[in-house]
């Protein structure tokens, strides 16, 4: 009777391996409380978060839906430090546990490629280890997981997957961080935008590649001969490769799991395949990929985990048209169009068959929906250029050599 009395009302948490973003950069938005109807309508469990607004929180208390919370960019600074984290934490986070569950801790979200980059890069690291450290002093490091969201212009090279490399500027960072996730267990996020390497480049790209589509013939890589089925998995791979690349230890035990991916139904005249059908298309079929529990042609042993961006239509959000038209939901609760894919009902979050879970930023309500555009860098880093001129030696461990350069100097000086 006691352990009864001690459980939580349900265990919604999907075996599913998907999961969905809730951004709320709007001013038309339903409370919280109306969510949890869509996502039993999805079947969806699993949710990020952008930050630990405790009426949020709160809304998902003994619903046993599993909640990514972020840590704000603006936040940074203050959990870098050992006391910061663990006030933060006593804040935001301890007071809904256990009611509310929380299983992730995003700390910042595209902050190594954002446009704050040159003064919080410094900072992540610390915010995250601090936040680690302080999460493990209360004993909650077997439940709670300490990560960070990157964005895939983190990249220096993305095709083909194989020659998957960091960029080299960013490598003082990644390099720990790498270390970081191998000794914590910790995943390595990712936030995947195929649709950006179509609206940049539609002839070089095809559309079915990009869509997911099951019954588009895919691509081989020329040097692994992996065959990829399509954009999503090898963006995935290109990572892995990266990660190899950069830290071959780090490679064999780090998994990299997609924090965003999406398609927008509408945007700008310049923005190629913004469209409802495009965008129903390609979260069905991401929603269905997820939900085979297959992993890419280079790690078909680790299923694909995956969040799609994003739960609605957020009418403030800055940058490009499209930014506002990501959601699957209207503000009002209504389908911004109809999905071809329902998950199965063994998978169900709410009611009869569900429960049994598979363990598991930047902005201050929500994200930057990837960024956008080529790897290549600007404003909008963030996409997968698939061009012939990206193609560079892979690198055996960037990292060591990092580190041998960084002793090198050390010495002369």
């Amino acid at each position: 009777m006691v352990a009864l009395a001690l459980a939580p009302g349900s265990d919604a948490t999907s075996a599913s391996l998907l999961g969905i973003n809730y951004g709320r950069v709007g001013n038309n938005l339903p409370p919280p409380q109306s969510v949890l109807p869509l996502l039993e309508a999805l079947g969806i469990g699993r949710v990020r978060m952008y930050d630990a607004d405790p009426t949020v929180l709160r809304a998902f208390a003994q619903t046993g839906v599993e909640l990514v919370v972020g840590v704000p960019d603006e936040s940074l600074a203050a959990v870098a430090a050992p006391g910061g984290a663990a006030q933060w934490l006593k804040d935001n986070v301890v007071p809904f546990l256990p009611d509310t569950k929380v299983a992730v801790l995003t700390v910042g979200n595209e902050v190594l490629t954002g446009g704050n980059s040159s003064s919080l890069s410094r900072t992540l690291l610390p915010a995250m280890q601090s936040l680690h450290d302080a999460v493990a002093a209360l004993g909650l490091d077997k439940q709670l997981t300490v990560t960070t969201a990157h964005n895939l212009g983190v990249l220096g090279t993305s095709y083909p997957p194989s020659a998957g490399a960091f960029r080299k500027d960013l490598l003082p960072y990644l390099c720990p961080i790498l270390d970081y996730h191998a000794r914590t267990g910790s995943p390595f996020l990712v936030n995947a935008y195929p649709y950006f390497a179509y609206s940049g480049d539609p002839r070089g790209v095809q559309l079915e590649y990009a869509l997911l589509e099951p019954g588009y013939a895919g691509v081989t890589d020329p040097n692994s001969k992996l065959h990829y089925p399509n954009l999503l998995v090898a963006q995935v791979d290109a990572v892995y490769h990266a990660i190899a690349a950069a830290n071959t230890a780090a490679s064999r035990v780090v998994e990299v799991r997609v924090s965003e991916t999406g398609w927008p139904s509408a945007g700008g005249a310049n923005e190629t395949g913004a469209t409802p059908q495009n965008a129903a298309r390609y979260n069905s079929n991401a929603m269905r990929l997820v939900a085979e529990g297959k992993g890419t042609p280079l790690k078909p042993g680790v299923p694909l985990r995956a969040y799609v961006f994003a739960l609605f239509n957020e009418n403030l959000k800055p940058g490009l048209a499209s930014e506002r038209y990501y959601g699957l939901f209207k503000p009002d609760g209504t389908p911004a169009y109809e999905l071809s894919f329902k998950l199965p009902r063994d998978n169900s979050t709410f009611g009869p068959g569900g429960g049994g879970g598979i363990g598991g930023n930047g902005n201050a309500h929500g994200s930057s929906s990837g960024g956008g555009g080529f790897i290549s860098g600007g404003e909008n880093s963030g996409g997968y250029y698939i061009s012939a001129s990206a193609r560079v030696p892979l690198v055996s461990s960037d990292c060591t050599l990092l580190s041998l350069l960084f002793l090198l100097v050390v010495i002369m000086i």
